[in-house]
């Protein structure tokens, strides 16, 4: 029974030790041109679940800044955010974000656009944007 339970133990230190884990602190981003200077988490969530059109947001590709961003800011995972993506573009209702590759590319399109929200890690951020909302 002992050498039973040590396998499940090891293979779960295993499979932990394999999950990536996303440390970097992520901030939400406008334009310095935009005249937001702060938001709640809240506020955040209803850009980028297409619930607002005040700010047109720039997404990230897949991957784990995205994940970390839907689970801290949005509650929910990305399929989640996709099935609501999807129906709210079926319907006319919103067209689907812009997705970029990373942060810097994020970051450009966001300066280009004094309407543009995005997200990106907080070390990324120089003075070609401003940060209103820091993710905890």
């Amino acid at each position: 029974m002992k050498t039973t339970i040590g396998k499940m133990l090891l293979a779960a230190g295993v499979w932990l030790a394999a999950a990536p884990v996303f440390a970097a602190e992520i901030v939400v981003i406008v334009s310095p041109k935009n005249p937001a200077t702060r938001m709640f988490s809240e506020q955040a969530a209803q850009f980028f679940l297409g619930k607002s059109t005040l700010f047109t947001p720039i997404e990230h590709t897949d991957g784990p800044l995205r994940n970390e961003f839907y689970k801290k800011v949005l509650d929910k995972d990305s399929t989640q955010v996709k099935a609501i993506w999807s129906k709210l573009v079926f319907t006319g209702k919103a067209s689907a974000p812009k997705e970029l590759g990373s942060s810097a590319e994020v970051k450009k399109a966001v300066a280009a656009d004094p309407q543009a929200i995005g997200y990106i890690e907080k070390s990324a951020v120089d003075d070609t944007v401003k940060v209103i909302l820091t993710v905890q």
